[in-house]
């Protein structure tokens, strides 16, 4: 591999964390890329895509830059630094300029996502308002998760997620660094935490290459190969 060869940073979404890319990062690294999978805060959708940039930044040259689910709309902000070369979204929003998670998912029917939500307060540090964190019910998480995930793997990822602070919904996206930057999409057809219908709306409205895959939400760790295939598309499209 050159220098030219992109490094692929994984940037995971909400109620999940770096491991939900263990399966994919395997297939990355066996192809002698370097990869990066750094920890997304889950605080905001705009600090969350300045921590993602500053990862970014740091990386001498190229980068394809993998978002999933949350993670789709924090790579739709930290995508345009200059050295991002590709995005790719895994059953993820791709937000429109202005837009919010909020006003994309209420366009259309509610996932099984929103019935089994929990809010939770955490003290805010310097403020006497406390924020919201939200999650998912620990008994419904397996089922609108990760229906297709090995069932014992499912049930540690839903007594193990990561929050997110409720006040990313509602934040809107400064940019939309799809509009600049090739990208490529994937769809979770049997996907029961965003609606399908989400993602292929974004990916479409973005003219994205479009990949469906009849999965879960957790597609990363039920057809790592099939993910790992795309973000190789990816990079080649890039690269040539």
């Amino acid at each position: 591999m050159t220098d030219s060869t992109p490094t692929v940073v994984l940037v995971h979404g909400a109620f999940a964390d770096a491991s939900s890319f263990a399966r994919v990062v395997p297939e990355l690294l066996a192809d002698g890329l370097k990869v990066l999978v750094p920890a997304v805060p889950n605080r905001s959708l705009t600090g969350d895509a300045a921590y993602i940039a500053s990862v970014v930044r740091a990386v001498s040259g190229p980068v394809v830059l993998v978002g999933h689910s949350y993670g789709g709309a924090v790579i739709t902000v930290a995508g345009v630094e200059d050295n991002v070369k590709a995005l790719v979204f895994l059953a993820g929003y791709a937000l429109e300029k202005g837009e919010s998670l909020g006003e994309l998912q209420g366009r259309f029917p509610d996932s099984d996502l929103a019935s089994a939500l929990v809010y939770t307060p955490f003290p805010v540090e310097g403020s006497d308002e406390p924020g919201t964190d939200v999650t998912v019910e620990i008994d419904k998480f397996p089922a609108i998760f990760a229906a297709d995930v090995d069932p014992d793997l499912a049930r540690v990822l839903a007594v193990s997620q990561r929050p997110l602070a409720g006040a990313a919904f509602a934040e809107a996206a400064p940019v939309a660094a799809w509009k600049t930057k090739p990208s490529w999409g994937l769809v979770s057809s049997s996907d029961h935490t965003i609606n399908p219908d989400v993602e292929r709306f974004g990916y479409e409205r973005a003219g994205m290459t479009t990949t469906e895959v009849d999965s879960s939400h957790l597609v990363m760790l039920a057809h790592p190969k099939k993910v790992a295939d795309l973000i190789r598309e990816a990079i080649r499209s890039v690269s040539a």
